[in-house]
């Protein structure tokens, strides 16, 4: 995906690495603004997972794993476990911060570094293969539904979710989507629907609620969500909002895919029970713009994210292949 600041075209929206430097598109201030962020300390990197400056299991991930081998080579030895603890739900930051922390212990900082660039190529890499993979389920003038942004913002390039659509459309095929707000940070209106306006996708924005009324109207093909943390028994965790459009869409009979990459695989997690959700600050919820919308005696509950069993899922679209949930059990063992 290619996007433009201050009339530059860039590629790789979510970050790149500049010597010992990493530059992140702040994607807490899209769409109004495109402001890149220059960050190099393990404060400014832990500050960015934990408020959402970067933000999506495979690009927190890679950023993670790209920070600790620059605080490796300022000699930094608690950046493991700040980095590891800033975000609790999307595995893909322990896995990868594991994978560059093995890497140092074997072969120093060049290790490092090395490996947090392998991570980085492999994921984009693997959410390409996703979107050649999953493209199969898009037919012409399809109508998907999406929750929260699981685009190239969320994984460096190309997408989970959105990697199917987008190839789809690059294709030649002219998929609709559906995009759902995602309450109460919008990363579905703010970034997703940014996402297909610099694609030129077809999309409406609709409120989180009106989810029920287009699949029930006959006016949604399929659903197609990221994941957070996958389940060894294929229940998994994302944006909170998932849990209800997967119940509704086997209600009335619609596919329900879920898009990701080996990284958000956590084979230490038996089942849905055993994902940590993370709860992040009432005022998400009571404040919008900065504003406060709820009464000043009324306090918020956010939990971020929901869990999915696996039950509701029609398919799992990975690097692998379309897996159902028998076969997800077998080939992620």
């Amino acid at each position: 995906m290619r996007f433009s600041v201050d009339g530059e075209y860039l590629d790789r929206p979510s970050f790149r690495v500049e010597g010992d430097s990493i530059v992140l598109l702040d994607q807490r201030r899209l769409p109004s603004e495109t402001v890149l962020l220059e960050l190099s300390d393990l404060d400014g990197f832990v500050e960015a997972i934990r408020t959402l400056a970067v933000r999506g299991a495979p690009a927190i991930g890679a950023f993670g794993g790209c920070a600790l081998s620059i605080c490796y080579s300022n000699g930094v030895d608690t950046a493991y476990e700040r980095l590891k603890c800033s975000r609790p739900t999307a595995v893909d930051l322990v896995n990868c911060l594991d994978e560059v922390k093995t890497a140092f212990d074997g072969d120093g900082v060049d290790g490092a570094r090395k490996r947090a660039m392998e991570i980085v190529e492999r994921t984009i890499s693997a959410c390409k293969r996703i979107g050649e993979v999953g493209a199969e389920l898009i037919f012409d003038k399809a109508r998907v539904m999406t929750h929260c942004n699981a685009g190239a913002l969320a994984t460096l390039d190309w997408g989970t979710a959105l990697a199917p659509i987008r190839i789809a459309y690059r294709d030649g095929r002219d998929p609709f989507v559906w995009v759902s707000e995602t309450r109460p940070l919008l990363q579905g209106s703010r970034l997703t629907a940014w996402e297909l306006v610099q694609e030129g996708i077809q999309h409406k924005v609709v409120v989180d609620s009106a989810s029920g009324y287009l699949m029930r109207k006959g006016e949604v093909d399929l659903v197609i969500v990221g994941a957070d943390r996958v389940c060894r028994n294929g229940d998994f965790a994302n944006k909170i909002g998932t849990y209800g459009k997967a119940v509704m869409a086997h209600e009335l009979g619609i596919p329900f895919y879920v898009a990701f990459p080996e990284t958000t695989f956590d084979r230490g997690c038996a089942c849905g029970d055993g994902i940590p959700i993370e709860e992040r600050g009432e005022e998400e919820v009571v404040e919008f713009a900065e504003s406060r919308i709820s009464p000043s005696g009324s306090r918020g509950f956010n939990p971020a994210f929901d869990v999915t069993p696996g039950e509701y899922v029609t398919g799992y679209i990975t690097e692998r292949g379309i897996l159902d949930r028998d076969d997800l059990m077998k080939k992620t063992t």
